[in-house]
């Protein structure tokens, strides 16, 4: 069966919860084990001590370390991106950051993709370099050959332990080829013992239209407040991959203590059953509204993945690896800020705000929102400009979202 199917049922029995149609909100911390020898069991799988034995399924403990929630979650999510292992935490950024800490330790090399969302951007350029570890970025415009003389010129090649890249890249929409980045970790192999780890942020298109691990990359993550959650209900991130590359990420998680609780978890189970049709819904009303930005006199540009202003090569790019565009469109006002202020104070139905992937339309100012904190001379590379608007769009009446937008540049 296709996943939005198995959405509704998967990894969970009616009959363990007095046939109750949907799983239970298991709010508890801890397991009552049935025999010491079963507790002892549990614990030597939980903490690595041995491997489970065929047919053995690693018990419940304590809800730190596994929830019947978390679990069942964690399984549905595997089906849509087709991983072998997922990992569920409280927030997109708990997700990130573990998943760099789990790969990266002082003294290693990280190379990354940018634009990136400004929150990883400040956690890999302040945190991870205060700790030691080097980085490098790369953008979605250079060959293979000028990332590799990049590399060779920046002396890192032989540390660089990961490759971090978001694609489509947040706010421009800029698409990173995943097969590329492969190459590249290829490339590096001829100087490290080992392949590094391409992880890839598909927040912007979800597992619906576009599926990383398919095209090369050994872990894909979300933020999953956006689309996976879709109802500005909750906070949430996500990492998938083989069972044995999320393996030092859940130990981490463990330890950190920063795992997705039972009460976000359901929350997130009752999301993902409407994931495909949410989205195709709001990719249907963002191409109509792509069509109508770009027909619009005070508008100068339009970035949307697959159209004729992102570029020859662009295109190829999300012709091979995009099932769709999304639902996540940048584009500059005519003017700067001035005029972008007073386009976002004139909306009525959108609303002015940061996230995005639920079902109502948001927008914002990434130049002084969520990219304030991106250097000047990144913004300037990847065009983030004062006259930048992203938007997210919902499930709302496409008229009605096509009326707002018009009403508020008419000034």
């Amino acid at each position: 069966m296709q996943p939005e199917s198995l959405m509704m049922t998967y990894g969970y029995n009616p009959h363990w919860s007095e046939g109750a149609i949907k799983c239970p909100i298991f709010q508890t911390s801890t397991f009552v084990f049935k025999t010491a020898e079963e507790g002892k069991a549990f614990f030597e799988l939980a903490y690595g001590k041995r491997y489970a034995k065929p047919g053995e399924i690693p018990g419940l403990i304590y809800s730190r370390l596994n929830n019947p929630n978390m679990q069942i979650l964690e399984e549905r999510l595997c089906l849509w991106d087709e991983a072998e292992e997922a990992a569920a935490f409280e927030s997109g950024m708990s997700a990130i950051a573990t998943t760099l800490l789990s790969y990266l330790k002082p003294g290693d090399a990280l190379i990354y993709g940018n634009p990136v969302y400004g929150g990883t951007h400040h956690f890999i350029n302040h945190y991870l370099v205060s700790i030691g570890v080097e980085v490098l970025p790369i953008h979605p415009k250079q060959s293979l050959r000028e990332i590799t003389s990049a590399i060779e010129a920046s002396k890192l090649a032989n540390k660089v332990k990961m490759i971090y890249i978001e694609t489509p890249a947040n706010p421009t929409n800029d698409l990173f080829d995943i097969e590329l980045v492969s190459q590249l970790a290829n490339f590096l192999m001829n100087f490290t013992q080992s392949r590094p780890k391409i992880a890839v942020d598909n927040t912007y298109l979800g597992p619906v239209f576009q599926q990383p691990l398919k095209h090369g990359a050994d872990l894909v993550l979300y933020s999953a407040t956006k689309y996976l959650g879709g109802h500005s209900d909750l906070i949430a991130g996500v990492v998938l991959g083989k069972k044995t590359d999320l393996e030092q990420i859940k130990h981490l998680r463990t330890f950190l203590g920063n795992m997705i609780s039972p009460n976000t978890a359901w929350l997130l189970m009752r999301s993902i059953e409407t994931l495909k049709i949410r989205m195709e819904k709001q990719q249907e009303n963002a191409q109509k509204v792509v069509q109508w930005l770009l027909n619009h006199s005070k508008i100068k540009r339009v970035y949307y993945p697959g159209i004729k202003s992102q570029g020859t090569e662009q295109i190829e790019i999300f012709k091979k690896q995009c099932l769709g565009p999304g639902a996540m469109i940048s584009f500059d006002i005519e003017g700067g800020e001035k005029e972008a202020f007073t386009f976002l104070n004139r909306l009525k139905l959108i609303h002015l705000a940061v996230s995005l992937g639920s079902n109502e339309s948001l927008a914002q100012h990434p130049y002084s929102m969520t990219h304030s904190d991106v250097p000047e001379d990144d913004k300037k590379l990847h065009n983030i400009t004062p006259s930048m608007i992203r938007l997210s769009i919902g499930i709302e009446h496409v008229d009605d979202i096509l009326a707002d937008l018009h009403q508020a540049l008419n000034f």
